[in-house]
C-alpha cells in the first residue's frame, strides 16, 4: 500500500503546480488577465469567453477538484489521524476549494468584484493542498 500512496501523493504534488501553470496560460491568474478572459477587453480587441465554454470549464474544474480533494483528504486523514489540526486543515482545504468555482461563477454572472476573491481562494486551496501532500509524504516515508 505504501508504494501506491507514494505514487498518488507524488502525482498530486505534480498536479498542483501544473494546475496553476495551466490556469495562468488559459484563463489567467492575475486580476487583469482573468478579467480580460471573462469579460473581454475592447481596447485590446479581446472577446469575452463564450458562456458554453465557461460552463464546460467550470464543470471539468469541479470534477477534477473533487477527485483531488477526496483522495488527498482520505490519505491525509489515514496517515495523520492522531495529529493535531487535521480536521481544521481539511476543512480549510474544502472550504477554499469549494469557494473557488463558486466565486468564479459569481464573477462571471454577477459582479467583477468576485475575481479577486476567486484568485485568493484558488491560490489558498492550492497552498493548503500542497501542505497536506508534503505532510502526508513526510508521514508516510520519514516518520517512523
Amino acid at each position: 500500500m505504501k508504494p501506491l500512496l507514494n505514487g498518488l501523493l507524488f502525482f498530486t504534488l505534480l498536479y498542483l503546480p501544473f494546475d496553476i501553470f495551466v490556469k495562468s496560460h488559459t484563463i489567467g491568474i492575475t486580476i487583469t488577465a482573468l478579467s480580460d478572459t471573462l469579460f473581454g477587453n475592447a481596447d485590446e480587441f479581446i472577446d469575452p469567453i463564450n458562456k458554453a465554454v465557461f460552463l464546460e470549464f467550470i464543470h471539468t474544474e469541479i470534477f477534477f477538484l473533487m477527485m483531488i480533494l477526496l483522495t488527498l483528504s482520505a490519505v491525509y486523514i489515514r496517515l495523520l489521524q492522531k495529529k493535531s489540526n487535521v480536521v481544521l486543515t481539511i476543512n480549510l482545504l474544502l472550504a477554499f476549494a469549494l469557494l473557488s468555482p463558486i466565486t468564479l461563477m459569481s464573477a462571471y454572472f454577477y459582479s467583477h468584484e468576485f475575481v479577486s476573491i476567486y484568485l485568493f481562494t484558488f491560490i489558498t486551496w492550492h497552498l493548503v493542498a500542497l501542505f497536506m501532500t508534503l505532510r502526508s509524504l513526510w508521514e508516510l516515508n520519514i516518520v517512523k
